[in-house]
């Protein structure tokens, strides 16, 4: 037979706080447990291992919908085929590119405005040598359907 942890034990040993683990519980990342006949909650020792699954994938940007098909996918294994980590991981990879590639064209402009010395924003929208495209952030932010 297995050992079996209250919630507090779990949290710590997953570095998590309880409000947390009882979020995911609610959210069906983690199936909630059995109680003790005093009406604790008890884990198996496999919900550290889970807890710390979905925050290690939290922080490589994975969101907590996303994470659930991972969870879910990797429970189904040997039923429908789900797809898995691999193809995942790889359109996550295509996001962070897209938004490092998104964070150095910003970057550039914001360097060029500094080395322009551009200081005051009403003086350099008037400006046409002005690094910072006033015009086209205005059209990109129409198409994007974000607000003026």
């Amino acid at each position: 037979m297995s050992v079996l942890l209250r919630s507090g034990q779990v949290a710590e040993a997953a570095g998590v706080n309880i409000q947390t683990l009882r979020y995911y519980e609610r959210r069906g990342l983690l199936p909630e447990p059995p109680r003790s006949p005093g009406g604790h909650r008890m884990y198996e020792g496999e919900a550290v291992t889970v807890l710390r699954m979905i925050k290690a994938a939290q922080r490589l940007g994975f969101t907590l919908d996303e994470v659930a098909e991972l969870l879910e996918a990797g429970r189904h294994r040997h039923g429908r085929p789900v797809a898995g980590l691999r193809r995942r991981a790889d359109a996550k990879l295509a996001e962070v590119d897209a938004k490092i590639a998104d964070l150095a064209a910003i970057r550039a402009t914001l360097v060029a405005a500094l080395h322009a010395g551009c200081d005051e924003l009403s003086a350099c929208v008037e400006d046409p040598c002005c690094p910072i495209p006033f015009t086209g952030l205005a059209g990109e932010e129409r198409r994007a359907g974000r607000p003026r």
